[in-house]
């Protein structure tokens, strides 16, 4: 059944898919960028599908991928009990057209989106950092964000007041290999 209903949408919309597959019984689509807000319609609107709610926007970073960004949309529809994975890529630069029209819960996730990975959804209502302080530098999910940040936080227990300064790294990114230390291990030492 699922399979049939996939094969419908991209039939109805091949123009707007790039890719779509069941995974865990799960319809998940991958639209190009400059489509989301109409495939949002159309999956809001379509009879077969009525994805009346908007249950999480959120981000995955792959930092070696020219689009190194997917935004993830779940979409749920009660109407046929059935949720729908979109998925989109797009690299640092490139803006997303908000889907607070068509979705008002959006508004929130979309702004948690921008504040943490850096993605920018053009007419959004009120795009503003939301978890971070607003003179916040970088964004801290992308991968590339260094684990302490760029400015340090303590108490000052001589000034009594809490100082922000810039935190000085002794060292730069690295790339690590995360294999498991214990695949290596000989397995006659037992």
């Amino acid at each position: 059944m699922l399979e049939n209903f996939a094969k419908s949408i991209i039939k109805t919309v091949p123009q707007w898919v790039k890719s779509c597959e069941i995974v865990h019984n799960e319809i998940m689509i991958t639209v190009h960028p400059e489509f989301i807000v109409p495939m949002c319609y159309f999956l809001r609107q379509n009879m077969l599908t009525r994805c009346a709610q908007l249950l999480d926007v959120t981000t995955v970073d792959y930092p070696d991928r020219n689009k190194r960004f997917t935004v993830v949309y779940n979409l749920l529809s009660i109407d046929w009990n059935a949720r729908i994975r979109l998925k989109t890529e797009v690299d640092e630069l490139t803006p997303i057209e908000s889907v607070t029209g068509v979705y008002s819960s959006a508004g929130w996730c979309e702004r948690e989106v921008w504040d943490l990975f850096g993605i920018f959804f053009t007419s959004h209502p009120d795009l503003r950092r939301i978890l971070t302080d607003y003179g916040f530098q970088g964004h801290p999910m992308r991968k590339d964000f260094p684990l302490t940040g760029y400015t340090e936080v303590r108490y000052d227990a001589t000034e009594k007041r809490v100082i922000s300064e810039p935190l000085e790294l002794t060292q730069e990114f690295r790339s690590f290999d995360f294999a498991s230390p214990w695949e290596s291990l000989d397995k006659s030492t037992k």
